[in-house]
């Protein structure tokens, strides 16, 4: 029976690839939200065209890290620089192994001179318990974990709730709950507001564009709260949105949740595979698409891969500093964070092959979000059948009534150009979520991230896409 991370690959025989495509957890799961309050497709539309109030108490780990050595820790373990990170602001924290490969990332917030809370997924929180028990640092954590997955309405009690207000509308339901007008803070810095009797603290957040908060506080607070910015919002249109529309807001706004934490080989990352429990999410996560490696480093990142380039500082020593100078010198031939729009086509072609009885039948595609593992990578191929990147992170948009998805592509490829993704995995892995079915080549065009439809005319003929130049 293994007892941690480096036993459990042990078991594998060296076929580490072939573990993770066979993980059997199921499906990532956001956990006691309400699937739906009204209907996937008006709380999609809401966050473009009025107001939303995201509940995201529950799917997130709070990491409370507190004590003289707290700034330290994540600037030792962040590629961010720790310059200007100033009580009252926030960072998007992106830890890199000492191979220069991304973990995960995050949020931290300085809520005082030595108080910081990350607030993200498992991989970057391990990371950063990993580092506070064994790298001697003055420091407390309490870990706030995600709740369990379980029917909504049961109670969950945890530290803190966590709210965004989103939404074209939302500054005016924000300043309707405060009482008064208030400051528009700059992006990614703290303030408080007024709800009812209670002061919340605030985070400068948006979407689209448009101005809006992300405020937390005490968690037997939470229902008092949320009953008052629904009534302040119903003048504004303002609705709840459920677990099930919730993740795909990224496909608009062009984050990738959930790349392969790089932990799973390199002698660096012994220790670290050792803490890391045979229940732990690295352990028990599972890979999912068309793409397969021929080992595990085929799918790790380096930042600018991910878009997390312009976040790598020099001015401190971090855990992968040496290797990313290396990756630096040639940051402009990497692979680039794109959003990848599919042909309409042939999303009725894999939609509709439900209904052909007789086949071929294509892996099901789930609205409005279609990844079925924890971390997903699909092949993307030119018109040559050679693989130009990887796409992670797939949907539908109701805003744009398009499929979206979020890929890093070969650097030279420009926008506007036609691709394909390999839809469906080829053999059928032991995966639960994955039923027989074949393979598909759907067309995408490349386009911005984050997405904003692109006209017809501005779509890059040649360059390997298989459309003739005009």
């Amino acid at each position: 029976m293994a007892d941690n991370l480096e036993q459990v690959l042990a078991q594998a025989n060296g076929d580490i690839v072939g573990q993770l495509r066979n993980n059997q957890i199921g499906a990532y799961v956001y956990p006691v939200v309400a699937p739906e309050f009204s209907n996937w497709r008006s709380e999609q539309w809401a966050w473009q065209h009025g107001a939303v109030l995201f509940d995201q108490s529950h799917h997130m780990f709070d990491l409370y890290i507190n004590g003289p050595d707290a700034l330290k820790l994540l600037s030792d373990t962040m590629i961010n620089s720790p310059a200007g990170f100033e009580v009252n602001k926030a960072k998007q924290y992106v830890p890199t192994t000492p191979y220069g490969h991304v973990i995960g990332d995050g949020i931290i917030f300085r809520l005082a001179e030595e108080e910081f809370v990350y607030v993200g997924r498992a991989p970057a929180a391990n990371w950063l318990m990993f580092h506070a028990e064994t790298g001697g640092y003055n420091v407390e954590v309490i870990n706030d974990p995600r709740s369990p997955s379980r029917p909504m309405g049961k109670p969950v009690n945890r530290i803190s709730w966590r709210f965004q207000i989103q939404g074209p509308q939302a500054w005016n339901v924000i300043e309707k709950l405060n009482g008064a007008p208030l400051d528009k803070l700059k992006f990614f810095n703290m303030g408080t507001m007024k709800i009812g009797n209670k002061t919340i603290r605030t985070l400068r957040h948006g979407m689209a564009g448009s101005p809006g908060l992300e405020i937390w506080g005490p968690y037997d607070e939470q229902e008092y709260v949320r009953e008052h910015i629904l009534e302040a919002g119903k003048e504004f249109g303002l609705i709840p949105v459920g677990s099930r529309a919730y993740p795909s807001n990224t496909l608009e706004s062009g984050w990738i949740p959930s790349p392969l934490p790089a932990i799973y080989t390199g002698d660096k990352l012994a220790d670290y595979r050792k803490w890391l429990g045979a229940d732990s999410y690295e352990a028990t996560g599972s890979i999912g698409g068309s793409f397969v490696g021929e080992t595990i480093e085929d799918y790790y990142l380096n930042p600018w891969e991910l878009g997390y380039g312009p976040f790598v500082k020099f001015d401190h020593d971090f855990h992968g500093a040496d290797a990313l100078k290396e990756v630096a010198e040639h940051k402009d031939v990497q692979r680039k964070k794109v959003t990848l729009e599919w042909n309409a086509d042939d999303m009725k072609t894999i939609t509709g092959s439900l209904f052909n009885p007789g086949g071929p039948n294509y892996k099901f595609f789930d609205l409005p979000l279609a990844n079925y593992a924890n971390s997903n990578y699909d092949a993307v191929v030119d018109a040559d059948g050679n693989t130009v990147g990887l796409s992670m992170f797939t949907g539908y948009s109701f805003n744009e009534k398009k499929g979206l998805s979020l890929a890093t592509i070969d650097h030279e490829i420009p926008l506007g150009t036609e691709l394909h993704v390999k839809w469906g995995e080829a053999p059928n892995t032991a995966k639960t979520t994955v039923e027989p079915h074949d393979q598909f080549e759907a067309r995408v065009i490349v386009s911005p991230v984050p997405y904003s439809q692109m006209a017809g005319d501005t779509y890059q003929a040649g360059w390997r896409s298989g459309r003739k130049a005009g």
